[in-house]
C-alpha cells in the first residue's frame, strides 16, 4: 500500500476499537472511526479543487484585466457594470470547464457510497461554486456559496442549469426577459437560510467532521468546527496549511486533498 505523504501538525488521544485493520497509525485512527461511525459531515474548500488545476479566483490568482474578485463579486459591482461581471464570470466558465474532478472528490463520492450502504448518514457541505463535486456523483451536496453552471433571474428570480461557455452577455430570462446573474453568493450576500439549515442539521448530528482544503477565515464556514465539535463529534482537518481551526480540531494532517482523502478509504 503506498503510504500518502503528509505530516501530523495535531493529534489528540486515539480511538478506542481494535479492529486490527490498520496499520498506519494516526491516519489510521482516523479511518477506524469513519468505519464505526453512523454520520460523517464533509467540508470542502478551494484545497480540494486546486489539486484539480483551478485557481482560488481570489488574490493572485483571481486577477483579471486589472480587477480582482472582491472588486466584481458584489452586487454594487453587477449594478454598476453587469456586462463587465458577466464577462469575468465567463473567463472562470472556461477555466473551470477545462477541468476534471480529482481524486479526492471521487474518494468522497465513494466515502458517501460506504455510508449509504450500511444505513448511515454523509453529507457534504462545500464552499466551492465549481461544481466538481457533483459532476464526480456526490449526491447530498450542499454548495453554500452557489453554483457557477446555474443562473438566476434579477427580476423573477427562477434559476436554471446552464453550461453554455462562452455564455451570452447578457444573458437573459427565457421567462420575463430580465437579466440573469451568477448564481453565487457574492461579497456582503447573506448564505441561502435552507443551505446554512440543511449544514447546521449535518453538523449537529455527524460523529465525525472531516474538513478539507478551506482555510477557516470564511465565515459562516469557519464556525462549523466548533459547531460540530461542541456537539460531540470529532474534528479532522486535512490542508495544506495550518488554519485559525488547527487548535480547535481533534486532529490535524498537512497534505494535499487528492493524497489524504482516498487514504482514508484504504482498510489495511
Amino acid at each position: 500500500m503506498r503510504r500518502p505523504e503528509y505530516s501530523v501538525v495535531r493529534m489528540e488521544g486515539t480511538t478506542a476499537y481494535t479492529d486490527g485493520m490498520d496499520v498506519d497509525p494516526p491516519l489510521g485512527d482516523l479511518r477506524v472511526r469513519l468505519r464505526h461511525a453512523r454520520a460523517v459531515a464533509v467540508l470542502t474548500g478551494s484545497g480540494i479543487s486546486a489539486d484539480s488545476g483551478i485557481p482560488t479566483f481570489r488574490g493572485a490568482d483571481g486577477l483579471w484585466k486589472t480587477f480582482r474578485a472582491e472588486e466584481l463579486a458584489t452586487p454594487e459591482a453587477f449594478a454598476r457594470n453587469p456586462q463587465l461581471v458577466w464577462e469575468w464570470y465567463n473567463w472562470r466558465r472556461e477555466v473551470i470547464a477545462s477541468k476534471q474532478p480529482n481524486a479526492a472528490h471521487e474518494a468522497l463520492v465513494e466515502l458517501e457510497r460506504r455510508f449509504e450502504s450500511r444505513a448511515a448518514r454523509f453529507h457534504l457541505i462545500t464552499q466551492n461554486v465549481d461544481g466538481l463535486h457533483r459532476a464526480a456523483g456526490s449526491r447530498h451536496v450542499t454548495e453554500i456559496h452557489g453554483n457557477i453552471w446555474w443562473v438566476r433571474c434579477t427580476l423573477c428570480g427562477e434559476f436554471t442549469d446552464n453550461r453554455d461557455v462562452p455564455i451570452q452577455i447578457l444573458p437573459s430570462c427565457t421567462e420575463c426577459q430580465a437579466v440573469l446573474r451568477p448564481h453565487i453568493v457574492w461579497f456582503g450576500e447573506a448564505l441561502a437560510e435552507q443551505d446554512l439549515q440543511e449544514s447546521y442539521k449535518a453538523l449537529e448530528s455527524c460523529e465525525v467532521l472531516l474538513i478539507i482544503g478551506t482555510s477557516g477565515l470564511v465565515y459562516p464556514a469557519a464556525s462549523f468546527a466548533p459547531i460540530a465539535k461542541a456537539a460531540g463529534a470529532y474534528v479532522a482537518e486535512l490542508n495544506l496549511e495550518t488554519t485559525p481551526s488547527t487548535d480547535l480540531v481533534n486532529c490535524s494532517f498537512q497534505g494535499r486533498a487528492k493524497d489524504l482523502v482516498p487514504a482514508l478509504l484504504e482498510q489495511g
